[in-house]
């Protein structure tokens, strides 16, 4: 008889689990070890690059001009002070505050963003208070100038900037925060060294490129601003002030512009006119032969000329607020002031004009494509914009009329009429504007017609691409549209001015910072064109030059003083 076999005591001991056929080199310990040094120098990686868009984003300066690798080779202190700070706060707030750094330090940077277009076109920063409602001018030059895609890139791209900015230095400023707090000993190190290369740079006034090692560049950026804003905020209180007082506003009727009786006055602004355009050597050859055949033809036709210089309130751009200064006699250097000056009752020279009843006042503004309102604050009795002209040709970019033809309509809608008052006419001259591609050139007045002359013209014409490509195409391309504007000009005189017409013409701002060179100077030439040296009397002693050319050390005005000047030259002697 069998027995069953009994049981088996249990093991006291685990078997050792057999050795797995994939384990070694090829199985997951092996595949892990393999990606621990990849895993290892991507977080390496990303530290670093969190560290340097810091870092860049703290040096990166507000101008193009500055934007130079010595640039970048500075130490910012901000920089250090936040990493000592994120080094001594416990989690939730360390994490917190970087959130918190990140998006100043976007907010900072996209600042600095705008600087760099302001400084490129204006000279100047952006104004957080005066200037938001450039933003929608920029948008409608773009498009006038390059077409509607260029536009919505442009626009596309700002959107873009402002989303993806304040994100990555949010992200950046939170991934450093982070590899801080795990490795606290060589972060607390690195701080401390920098701290004293900062110190050290400091103590001796170090400097690359002409800038500090040391440097505070957020701070003194954020400094500058709260300045600025302060004063933008106090500026309506201050122009306020400056508009209640008027020399002119109590004299009556029958002693304003005594002077001018019985003459048309035509006061034309001609865009970008400055005075690079005059002394430039690369430019004062060609236009300067240009305003010393213009002073002979007027002369031998019986005109004579005098000419100053007045300092414009802009750089650049912003051709408004330059009229605006002119027939106000307020400074207008920003948009609110503009605001707020067509907003109320201040008396603009052609509104002494009409004051008067001795003339009809008109406006030709072929740059406006759309209602202008403000027509009524200037006090014009009628206005030409582009659509009111007759022209069917072309555009010239930017430009919707040539200055040939504006002026040309201007004889055939207003000037040319038989039985007519006198009038004073506002003439703003605009293919002198950026981006000086394509470009008209004069044609035979005869054969100016509805202005379908100009299509074989323009499409001949370079493209804004082609010129802004290099600097010194661009310079060339604005000289000859200023020798086009004033051969125009001259030309209009000579064959439409009789011996009552009295011409005032000016230049409303220096062109872009490519154009100058970098110059400061804001001055641009005006000059008075009459046929009756009584007239040209009453300025004698203004030291202007004569001829169309202001000499170097003619007088500089403001532009805010030349209405008031004006009119009193031009009042009663008694």
């Amino acid at each position: 008889m069998s027995h069953p076999t009994p049981p088996q005591p249990p093991d006291t001991e685990a078997p050792s689990k057999a050795p797995s056929a994939q384990a070694g080199p090829g199985g997951d310990d092996g595949r892990r070890r393999s990606h621990r040094p990849l895993a290892r120098g991507v977080t390496v990686g990303t530290t670093v690059l969190a560290a340097a868009l810091l870092l860049g984003a703290l040096a990166l300066p507000n101008r193009l001009d500055l934007l130079t690798p010595p640039a970048f080779l500075r130490i910012p202190v901000e920089g250090i002070v936040l990493a000592a700070v994120l080094l001594v706060l416990p989690g939730w707030a360390r994490r917190a505050t970087a959130v918190v750094a990140g998006v100043l330090l976007g907010v900072v940077t996209l600042v600095k963003c705008l600087d760099m277009g302001f400084y490129s076109v204006l000279q100047r920063p952006f104004d957080l208070v005066l200037d938001w409602i450039l933003l929608d001018d920029a948008a409608d030059y773009v498009r006038e100038s390059f077409g509607r895609t260029s536009e919505v890139f442009a626009i596309a791209g700002a959107l873009l900037l402002v989303v993806a900015v304040p994100a990555l230095t949010v992200l950046a400023t939170v991934r450093l925060a982070d590899r801080m707090a795990r490795s606290r000993l060589p972060a607390g190190r690195t701080t401390l060294v920098l701290a004293v290369a900062w110190v050290t740079c400091a103590t001796f006034g170090l400097q690359v490129g002409g800038a500090p090692v040391a440097s505070t560049p957020a701070a003194q950026l954020v400094d500058e601003r709260v300045r600025a804003v302060r004063a933008g905020l106090a500026d309506a209180r201050v122009f306020e002030a400056e508009a209640a007082v008027d020399a002119f506003a109590r004299t009556p009727p029958d002693r304003l512009l005594t002077g001018l009786r019985g003459k048309d006055v035509l006061l034309t602004f001609v865009e970008s006119y400055g005075r690079t355009a005059i002394e430039d050597p690369a430019m004062a050859r060609q236009v300067g032969a240009v305003l010393t055949e213009g002073t002979a033809s007027l002369k031998a036709a019986g005109f004579d000329a005098r000419s100053g210089w007045l300092r414009s309130p802009v750089l650049g751009a912003g051709s408004w607020m330059c009229h605006a200064t002119l027939l106000s006699g307020l400074w207008i250097n920003n948009q609110q002031r503009y605001r707020h000056l067509v907003s109320g009752d201040r008396m603009t020279l052609n509104k002494y004009f009409r004051k008067t009843g001795a003339w009809r006042t008109v406006g030709v503004v072929p740059g406006v494509r759309r209602a202008w309102p403000e027509s009524g604050f200037f006090g014009l009795d009628r206005s030409y914009d582009s659509t009111r002209l007759g022209y069917h040709g072309p555009y010239f970019s930017w430009s919707p009329v040539p200055d040939q033809f504006t002026l040309e309509a201007f004889e055939r809608l207003e000037f040319g009429r038989k039985n007519r008052r006198p009038m004073m006419a506002e003439i703003v001259l605009a293919s002198s504007h950026q981006p000086w591609a394509p470009l008209p050139r004069m044609v035979d007045w005869k054969d100016l017609g509805d202005g379908s002359v100009f299509g074989p013209i323009q499409r001949a014409g370079k493209v804004p691409a082609e010129v802004w490509k290099d600097t010194e195409s661009v310079r060339t391309e604005y000289r000859v549209s200023v020798e086009y504007s004033l051969r125009g000009l001259i030309g209009f005189m000579r064959r439409y001015a009789d011996a009552n017409t009295v011409l005032v013409f000016l230049g409303d701002h220096q062109p872009r910072p490519e154009v100058v060179a970098g110059s400061p100077r804001r001055d641009v030439p005006i000059t008075i064109v009459a046929h009756d040296p009584e007239v040209l009397d009453r300025v004698a002693g203004w030291g202007w030059t004569p001829g169309l050319k202001p000499a170097g050390d003619a007088p500089v005005w403001a532009m805010n003083q030349f209405r008031d000047r004006f009119l009193k030259a031009f009042g009663p002697r008694n």
